[in-house]
């Protein structure tokens, strides 16, 4: 199991950041190897499950999640369902300066048969590309299919 925390600062108002973030089929625009299907008729409400497919051929998996508690735009969880990969994630966003917001991500991420000995790489990994991931919704304008700036 690991734990981790992400904070990053956008200079988007908090309702911008949150629908980049809770736009579920745009996190496989910014994650390699991801698809994404939302199961669940829009919009996104508690109950809504979505599954995120990553890797190649027989590397690939399913990541199923729902989400559990949805406070647009301030606050969602998710839990994450699947036989491979299990834990939460957190998703907050709040207010920070004028017209700016601060995300707060925070994720507990398990692998099956994955012994502990590897939680710290794990978490090594983990880390890095959510917050990638999280940096690049933020930054990535829908509009012209290219990051922001």
């Amino acid at each position: 199991m690991v734990l981790f925390h992400l904070e990053r600062v956008a200079p988007l108002p908090v309702d911008q950041a949150w629908l980049r973030l809770t736009d579920w089929p745009r996190h496989a625009d910014v994650a390699p190897l991801t698809r994404i299907t939302v199961r669940t008729p829009p919009p996104t409400a508690a109950g809504t499950v979505f599954v995120a497919r990553s890797g190649i051929g027989p590397l690939a998996f399913d990541d199923p999640m729902e989400v559990v508690a949805w406070q647009p735009p301030r606050r969602c969880r998710l839990v994450k369902r699947g036989g491979f990969v299990t834990g939460w994630a957190e998703i907050e966003v709040h207010p920070h300066g004028v017209g700016h917001s601060r995300v707060v991500w925070r994720e507990d991420l398990s692998v099956r048969l994955l012994p502990r000995l590897f939680d710290r790489p794990l978490g090594w990994v983990a880390r890095r590309t959510f917050g990638r991931a999280v940096r690049n919704l933020l930054e990535y304008d829908s509009h012209h299919g290219e990051p922001r700036g």
